[in-house]
């Protein structure tokens, strides 16, 4: 599992006064990209790119300015050709899930744009 802390600062608040769901989507994509750059080497990032194919989220309670959750992410399953699912959740200070997620991420070649099968190599590195 890999986390990062992400604090609600004034732009992310809504008329309703709580973290917009386009939010919880950036940080959600920020998550994952923290996790694979922490475990690609160089060469890797500069020849793949990843691209979200679908998010299916659930929101559970709000965060409002200057509250502060941990988002955690992990990838339970070997991936499917060049697609996986990563799971995602947030957790407030208070120990309840704000928002949890599932995101299938796809494999570009970042040269050509086309779809890349995860060799098992790169995805045991992200497995859970």
């Amino acid at each position: 599992m890999f986390s990062l802390t992400f604090t609600a600062e004034p732009a992310d608040i809504d008329e309703l006064g709580h973290v917009n769901n386009a939010v919880w989507v950036r940080w959600m994509e920020r998550l994952a990209v923290a996790h694979w750059r922490s475990q690609a080497s160089a060469e890797e990032q500069a020849a793949y790119v990843w691209v979200v194919t679908r998010h299916e989220i659930d929101y559970r309670g709000n965060l409002r300015e200057g509250e502060t959750v941990t988002g955690e992410t992990w990838v339970p399953d070997a991936p499917r050709g060049a697609r996986f699912d990563r799971h995602a959740r947030f957790v407030g200070e208070d120990g309840r899930v704000r928002v949890q997620a599932v995101t299938t991420w796809a494999l570009l070649d970042r040269a050509t744009g086309r779809l890349l099968r995860v060799r098992p190599e790169l995805a045991e590195r992200f497995l859970t």
